[in-house]
């Protein structure tokens, strides 16, 4: 056998075993979910090898008019599903989607506000010095949300002031960014409608974790809130492919469609539009009652872990009104987020580590910081509810807590996933959730 026999088939065997992994393991990822039978077919068809540059109906390659025919479609249902007047589903990823609104709301290096990483912010949000793309790759000088702690959410009053004052230097805010990656509550925009449009600001929304859950109805509703644009990475709440969306009034649809082709991308990855058409049609006959679930999961998983003596962010306002909830782990055993992330994986747990807003000042930083992030919308989508969630925080106590051998955590993790492997709401679930798919 030759040596590039051996990589070949050594691949297939690393792929192999994560998906058995991931049978396996309790996902508690909040970016992540897993995608049904049904969009998992649409993004292995023939779309995968294809180009289709531009606009439907004005491409600049030939063979795409069941390519426009399917985008249309998912174009028609984003709109509908978010009440939007405009969307352009050709964003690979979330990222790529707000690069898409910044170009069409400011010049490169102007001004505009974001949370910070600390405060829940995206890195996609952030200042250059922090590598982060609105600073790095377009220059705007990043301003951030004055924050409440205890709240977990932005300070209205202290924020306009800000706002006012740098306005007032002559330091114009162009640009004003809600949402976040660690986003439990609804952030406050119509507080903020009046001030931006006395000064010609415009308002974005990443919706980015929360899309799924607004589709149904189930946070809050940004275009009728004051958001000109909102952004969507379409694999987290929404149970689509890696992909994104850029949602807006007409207004901004034609600088929209000019930073998407010919600004930001060639092709835009069609198999995944294919795939998002169908997580799209799954969410509009089955969202309300997934999007309804996972928040009673997050809710109830906030209630068991705090019952078991972790603190979980904002216990006084209900731990979260979204997928996400936010754990301080400084007074556990474990006490740093890498430490405990690593353990948790070795016991089949998956979830990642946290930057808590007042970590900075406690001298820790993204490597050991004092929080954990969890999500409960895989989990529901296999079928899970409150009471699996109360199991699930069983297993992390063991982990954490009593400091139980990780093994045999894991081994007890592995049998209890063993009666959640399909797909839950959605047309097709015969086949299992992390099944090995291979063509030859």
């Amino acid at each position: 056998m030759s040596d590039h026999k051996k990589t070949y088939d050594e691949i297939f065997d690393l792929l192999e075993k994560h998906d058995n992994w991931m049978r396996n393991t309790i996902n508690l990822i909040a970016s992540e979910n897993v995608s049904s039978p049904a969009v998992r077919s649409a993004i292995v068809s023939d779309f995968r090898d294809r180009y289709a540059e531009g606009w439907p109906g004005e491409r600049v390659y030939a063979g795409c008019k069941f390519i426009d025919e399917v985008e249309i479609i998912c174009m028609n249902l984003a709109k509908e599903l978010y009440n939007a007047e405009f969307a352009d589903v050709r964003p690979v990823s979330g990222v790529v989607a707000n690069l898409m609104m910044y170009t069409a709301a400011m010049a490169p290096g102007e001004r505009m506000m974001a949370l910070s990483i600390a405060h829940g912010g995206h890195i996609s949000h952030a200042r250059k010095n922090l590598g982060g793309t609105a600073g790095a790759i377009r220059g705007h000088k990043v301003q951030n949300w004055v924050f409440n702690d205890e709240d977990f959410n932005i300070d209205v009053d202290a924020s306009l002031a800000k706002i006012r004052k740098l306005q007032d230097k002559g330091d114009e805010i162009k640009f004003l960014l809600f949402g976040g990656s660690v986003f439990p509550f609804p952030h406050p925009m119509k507080e903020f409608r009046e001030i931006a449009d006395e000064f010609d600001i415009i308002i974005g929304y990443d919706s980015a974790h929360v899309c799924g859950l607004i589709a149904s109805g189930r946070f809050q509703d940004p275009l009728r809130e004051g958001a000109d644009m909102v952004t969507l990475s379409t694999h987290k709440t929404l149970f689509g492919p890696q992909h994104g969306v850029v949602l807006s009034t007409e207004k901004f649809a034609d600088a929209i469609k000019r930073a998407a082709f010919p600004g930001m991308m060639s092709n835009h990855h069609l198999h995944n539009v294919a795939g998002l058409a169908v997580a799209f049609a799954e969410m509009m006959e089955f969202g309300k009652d997934y999007t309804g679930q996972i928040l009673k999961n997050a809710r109830a998983l906030a209630q068991s872990l705090h019952e078991r003596g972790f603190k979980v962010i904002a216990e006084h306002l209900g731990f979260t009104e979204s997928h996400t909830l936010l754990v301080d782990i400084t007074e556990t055993p474990l006490q740093h987020g890498n430490v405990l992330e690593e353990r948790l994986e070795d016991a089949n747990i998956i979830i990642n580590r946290n930057l808590l807003p007042w970590d900075k000042k406690r001298g820790r930083d993204y490597k050991t910081p004092g929080g954990i992030r969890l999500g409960t919308s895989e989990t529901t989508r296999l079928g899970m509810k409150e009471s699996e969630m109360d199991a699930v925080a069983e297993f992390i106590t063991r982990v954490v807590m009593k400091e139980e051998d990780v093994k045999k955590v894991a081994a007890d993790v592995s049998e209890f996933k063993k009666d959640y492997q399909k797909v839950h709401y959605a047309f097709d679930t015969e086949t299992e959730a992390y099944a090995h798919l291979r063509f030859k």
